[in-house]
């Protein structure tokens, strides 16, 4: 089990490109099935303007509001701060420390996509944090 020193909770980076869709829906259901065990983020290597409206609607059809959300810039002190960083899709643009844990999870980028194929998206990335969840803080 990983265990964050200062919080005494595990901390976990979720980072996609964009932080609109993949990495802001990972986020949301982590957050939502840890209650309060996990400290969570999210970040963008190259932040959207605002986050995957079909990303908002699949979310709230499982009672999970992300409408309020907004992308952040990925930062060398995010990644620091984390236990696990979590990549979908942001390559190399995801600064590495020693002792961290790094997963990259090979996930559907949701953009441009209708709530159909988001659904899926949402669905393969709620399995993901459930498998991560498990590890971190069973």
């Amino acid at each position: 089990m990983i265990v964050a020193e200062v919080s005494g909770k595990p901390s976990v980076l979720f980072v996609c490109v964009h932080n609109a869709g993949r990495s802001q829906m990972a986020a949301a259901w982590l957050a939502h099935l840890a209650g309060g065990r996990v400290e969570v983020r999210s970040a963008g290597s190259d932040p959207g303007g605002a986050v995957n409206p079909a990303a908002v609607e699949v979310m709230a059809e499982v009672g999970i509001d992300i409408s309020a959300e907004s992308p952040k810039a990925l930062t060398a002190d995010a990644v620091r701060e984390a236990d696990v960083c979590v990549t979908m899709g942001c390559g190399d643009a995801c600064p590495v420390f020693p002792g961290k844990r790094y997963l990259d999870w090979k996930v559907d980028d949701p953009g441009g996509l209708g709530p159909e194929a988001v659904r899926a998206i949402r669905d393969e990335i709620r399995v993901l944090v459930e498998g991560l969840l498990e590890e971190i803080a069973p």
